[in-house]
């Protein structure tokens, strides 16, 4: 069970002093981070156009069905037992076979989820009528195209092709009066196309004689279109695979690459992709940023110098943003122009793919950041440049007719027409084309509040009432669309994994598709963030609300699964902070250093940055993320290269070596991080469904709860000690510290007892404390987390045992060979038995040496790392050698005390 937020009482609507649970969002603040990230994505936006006026056929009515406008709320009391433990997915081969069978048993009206979550019930129409249309397209695109597999192969016929000893390109640019095919093979003169009935324009350019392809690998190209003005333009093709600017010319357009590399340039891949993770550990990162120095990285940088960064932290996925190309680098990489390009910014899809292969090879799951909210309004550059006034039913956009609908005002960018046959072909193809070619594992898509309604959420708040999910104003083209998107990459790749970012809380997002859900596999939890910044900015710590921070952590349907994070990109981006800044700000620069003693404002960010990592991540969600440097605490924030900076790198990398740094902070809070993911691997508490929140106390400010196996206790007081402290436990017995914040080498204070061990005692009279049965008391001090685990006593007492075994074992042993000793000494002269016995003793003191070299070393580790590291002391394998090399010269020197050897030894 999920827990109901006050210590196993649920909480209602009605309930006096509280609010319904469900994706109840702090006021305005969801709204105002997507208001903030629209705005800068306006700002860095490369060519601002206004929409394209031109000829428009009557528009089709938007599929959408009148619903009920009763308002809905979501008691969070679950059922038990109705959410059963999360596994991963068997891996499959890499290579799928294209099947025109469904591989899944459909809902035959959609309306499954009804039993999921009840609460729908009142819009079973509006479902069934999406779930119908959602039919009806696949049904239609099997008959046309034999199946959904073989329909999302559309760049295995448009754009540039192989066939028979020849190129061959195509185009589906219906709006085009005449088309030409130019670049460097043909000196940027016309070689002319030939149009068919459905748009589509074709070119066929044979080998040489000598057998060389008319267009050279990596040449530039470019399509060449009379609008029907009868005015020409030049683009590049809606399907490449690469494109470059001229280099060292601001400004420059860019130029679709040809990209066919010859047999031996080609990346061979080496490793299969790796299972599924059952814990979802998602590290996002920037290529482009991820260089200490204040430069562009590239693939092969990141590859070598990160990768095994993400790996050593515990993360089990990488999220890769700003890989498909973008113009403009200040967006982030959300203003993509080309989808099926590589950024050539950080260099060419060979090193991509080895990229991707490394990362396979270390058992890392790869997610592609993909774009398809969006489209970039730059059309010198990107896929804009194609609608030429043309209506909806031969346009990749809406109509311009329809104001709102075809241009997204505040991200100045162009809204797809997801209704339309080429367009659902050519995004459904773009995802293959990602997991085939560059072998990504899953998606996280963007912007998908945008794409799930007519307004895109803009000046719009989210209650949690049903009735703003199922309505006039929810895009059914869009949901249908990403149903089918879903639908074709769960079924294509089953352990594919893919996330929404959805703030409005869509019930059903990430049900299946058949049953008659959205189909993703988890939407991030964007609430948190929000959550963390508004209490970081308006609240003093002292004030700090343990039941909202609850509700807000635990603001989710118990039958979704969500991403928790306390930070990701947005919440560094210009114009705003990193958690780590907003605590410390400038004292970040001079007041970090582990050697010296804290200042106030050091020590609380500190355990602040390490507590709010850790609530989040075993309360916020079954997944967790955090954004490429923030583990650490990274300072300041993130600004890329533009106008108002002087197009500088300084803020657009990330200073690994502050991470790296024995004698700063930022170490601690890195080692913390990597705790975290190792508490994880070691008791499965991520990805477990239980949860459940014990004890919330405001006055004390204490929070007590337990998530999978573990018992988490969170003292937020700033400056109240606790001892003694009774809390509930959730099964008698012996409970010790499994992960303590306050420990020496995580910069805390060593407060809490590692080896102390916590007995549970029974409530008086078969009564319940905190809706336990037992409880225990703890040490709690001031700003600190602390994880506890049971003890399985009975594999304890077994350990013990073996140890015992092995420690007579070892006396026996030790017994016989100073009886050898003894032995051989009396057959020798006293003269001989004095040379034996020095080099017994030599032997000894050189062993000794070497045993004692290795602790000294390990002692210093042991000072600056602590307790964690002096217990893999007490397992070093030297270390028994130490004993018996010292009971053997002792042996040696007994025997032999008067000699000047032995005495002197």
């Amino acid at each position: 069970p999920l827990p109901n937020c006050q210590g196993g009482q649920s909480i209602s609507p009605k309930s006096k002093g509280q609010v319904p649970i469900l994706l109840r969002l702090a006021p305005n603040t969801s709204e105002q981070l997507m208001l903030r990230k629209m705005a800068l994505r306006a700002q860095n936006a490369r060519i601002p156009r206004p929409l394209k006026s031109g000829d428009t056929k009557p528009l089709l009515p938007a599929r959408v069905f009148p619903i009920s406008p009763q308002l809905r709320c979501v008691n969070l009391t679950p059922r038990v037992g109705a959410r059963a433990r999360l596994t991963s997915r068997p891996a499959v081969a890499q290579e799928q076979a294209d099947v025109s069978e469904p591989k899944t048993k459909y809902s035959s009206d959609g309306l499954d989820i009804v039993a999921v979550d009840p609460q729908l019930g009142d819009y079973k129409e509006h479902l069934a009528y999406r779930y119908r249309q959602f039919r009806e397209t696949k049904a239609a695109i099997e008959k046309a195209e034999g199946s959904l597999e073989n329909f999302a192969k559309g760049y295995e016929r448009l754009g540039f092709t192989r066939e028979k000893d020849a190129i061959v390109y195509r185009e589906w640019a219906p709006a085009a009066q005449a088309a030409a095919l130019i670049g460097d093979f043909n000196g940027w003169t016309n070689t002319w196309m030939t149009k068919d009935k459905w748009g589509v324009w074709e070119v066929r350019l044979p080998d040489g004689p000598d057998g060389k392809p008319a267009i050279p690998h990596a040449s530039r190209v470019k399509i060449r279109l009379q609008h029907s003005g009868g005015w020409w333009v030049d683009r590049v093709p809606a399907f490449i695979r690469w494109a470059t600017i001229p280099p060292n010319q601001m400004g420059a357009k860019y130029d679709g690459i040809y990209w066919d590399p010859p047999k031996g340039e080609k990346y061979e891949w080496k490793y299969e992709r790796p299972p599924k993770p059952h814990s979802l550990r998602i590290y996002e990162a920037h290529v482009g940023m991820s260089a200490e120095q204040p430069k562009v990285s590239t693939y092969t940088e990141f590859r070598d110098n990160v990768l095994p960064r993400i790996k050593a932290g515990g993360y089990t996925a990488i999220q890769l943003m700003a890989v498909q190309e973008h113009a403009y680098y200040a967006s982030f990489g959300y203003h993509v122009t080309n989808p099926f390009a590589v950024s050539s910014r950080s260099g060419t899809p060979e090193e991509l793919k080895s990229l991707v292969d490394e990362a396979h090879r270390l058992g890392l799951y790869v997610l592609l950041d993909v774009v398809h909210s969006h489209i970039s309004s730059n059309a010198d550059d990107g896929l804009a440049g194609f609608d030429m006034g043309q209506g909806e039913e031969a346009n990749y956009f809406c109509s311009g007719e329809r104001g709102y609908r075809g241009y997204h005002r505040l991200w100045d960018s162009r809204c797809l027409n997801y209704k339309g046959w080429e367009v659902t072909r050519y995004l459904l193809s773009n995802l293959r084309w990602w997991l085939d070619e560059y072998k990504f594992d899953g998606f996280r898509f963007d912007g998908v509040t945008s794409m799930l309604y007519h307004h895109h959420g803009i000046n719009t708040g989210f209650s949690g009432n049903y009735h703003e999910y199922f309505g006039m104003a929810t895009n059914v083209d869009a949901v249908v669309y990403l149903m089918l998107a879903n639908d074709f990459i769960h079924n294509y790749l089953p352990q594919a994994i893919t996330v929404a970012e959805d703030v409005s809380g869509m019930p059903a997002l990430c049900r299946p598709v058949s049953e008659g859900g959205v189909g993703f596999d988890y939407r991030l939890g964007m609430a948190i963030p929000d959550r963390w910044i508004q209490l970081l900015k308006h609240v003093r710590d002292e004030h700090w609300s343990m039941r909202d921070l609850v509700a807000t952590l635990c603001n989710r349907r118990y039958s979704e699964r969500t991403i928790g994070y306390a930070e990701s990109h947005d919440q560094a981006l210009v114009g705003d902070q990193t958690i780590a800044f907003r605590l410390m700000g400038p004292e970040m620069y001079e007041g970090m250093s582990a050697l010296t003693e804290q200042s106030g404002v050091v020590a609380r960010g500190v355990a602040l940055h390490k507590m709010i990592r850790l609530v989040t991540m075993a309360l916020g969600g079954e997944g967790y993320l955090t954004f490429m440097g923030n583990e650490f605490g990274h300072p300041e924030w993130i600004d890329f290269p533009r106008d108002g900076n002087g197009w500088s790198n300084h803020y657009a990398r990330r200073q690994w070596s502050l991470g790296d740094s024995d004698h700063l902070l930022y170490s601690k809070l890195l080692a913390w991080d990597k705790g975290m993911m190792e508490l994880d691997d070691r008791f499965d508490f991520l990805a477990n469904p239980h949860q459940w929140v014990t004890h919330m106390d405001e006055e004390e400010q204490v929070l007590v709860f337990e998530r999978g196996p573990l018992l988490f206790v969170f003292n937020w007081s700033p400056n109240k000690d606790y001892e003694g402290y009774k809390v509930a436990a959730p099964v008698p017995g012996k409970w010790r510290v499994a992960l303590d914040s306050d420990t020496f080498c995580f910069g805390g204070k060593g407060r809490v007892g590692w080896e102390v061990d916590h007995f549970t005692s029974p409530v008086e009279n078969g009564g319940l404390f905190h809706d336990r049965n037992q409880f225990m008391y703890v040490l709690a001090p001031a700003r600190t987390a602390v994880a506890y685990y049971r003890v399985d006593e009975a594999a304890e007492a077994q350990k013990a045992q073996q140890q015992q075994q092995q420690k007579k074992r070892g006396t026996r042993q030790h017994r016989g060979r100073r009886t050898r000793h003894l032995q051989d000494m009396a057959h020798l002269p006293a003269a001989k038995q004095q040379v034996y016995c020095y080099q017994q003793v030599t032997a000894g003191v050189l062993l000794h040496q070497q045993v004692c070299t290795a602790a000294s070393k390990q002692m210093v580790l042991v000072h600056s790392k602590g307790q964690a590291q002096q217990r893999e002391w007490q397992a070093h394998p030297l270390r028994p050698q130490i004993f018996r090399s010292s009971r053997l010269q002792m042996a040696a020197c007994q025997q032999h005390e008067g000699t000047e050897q032995g005495g002197s030894l």
